[in-house]
Order: C-alpha cells, then structure tokens, then sequence
C-alpha cells in the first residue's frame, strides 16, 4: 500500500513513520506489521511483497487485498503486481496523480482530503 494515503501515515498523533523508515526498525509499527516481519520479505532483502514469491499472493495478502478492495476500492494485489510490471517509480508518480489535489492528499480510510506537508 502507499503509505502516503494512509490514515497511520497522515494523522498527527501516535503517527505512523510509513515502511521506508530508514534505521528504525525497533519502531512499534514495525514490530507488529505482519508484512514487515515476513520471512521471505527478509531473506530476499525485498522491500514489500513482490510476484516473485512462491507463495504470492499468500493467505494474508489476500486477507488485506480482500478487505482493501470492498472498503476502499483498492487491491493490494493489483498494485504489487503494477509495481513488478511498471517498477516502483512509475507506481509513485500514478499514486500521485490520483491521490494528490490541490497541495492536499487524498486518505483512503478516511475518504478526506489532509493538507500535504
């Protein structure tokens, strides 16, 4: 998932650092993140799930691509497959073009506007 359109990543308190934290590791958020502390993430040195994996989509990222997609119109799936295709680049370029109006963001939990920082 972007982390720039998640309400984690954009509420001021208790503030999420997003999953490209550098150095932060200990972070309670990625103590928790199933997805952060998968295995196969770790011993491939990935930076998220990728097509390449012999279990992909795995049972819970079908889970969250389940819930993503009938809550938020948004597939987990499709987006990691785009990614693969397309790279991460162009991924964050079409993310922003789609989410991002007028100097504000677009969050996809709470269906807002936040202002950009």
């Amino acid at each position: 998932m972007n982390c720039a359109i998640c309400i984690g990543y954009l509420r001021e308190k208790n503030k999420c650092p997003g999953c490209k934290l550098q150095g932060k590791s200990d972070s309670k958020y990625f103590k928790k993140c199933s997805v952060k502390n998968c295995n196969v993430i770790k011993d491939n040195n990935w930076d998220y799930c990728s097509p390449k994996c012999e279990k992909f989509p795995c049972k819970r990222l079908k889970d969250l691509d389940k819930r993503y997609t009938i809550k938020y119109n948004m597939s987990m799936i499709d987006n990691l497959n785009f990614i693969e295709i397309n790279g991460i680049k162009i991924f964050i370029e079409q993310q922003k073009s789609k989410y991002i109006k007028s100097k504000k963001i677009f969050c996809i939990h709470k269906k807002e506007y936040f202002d950009l920082k």
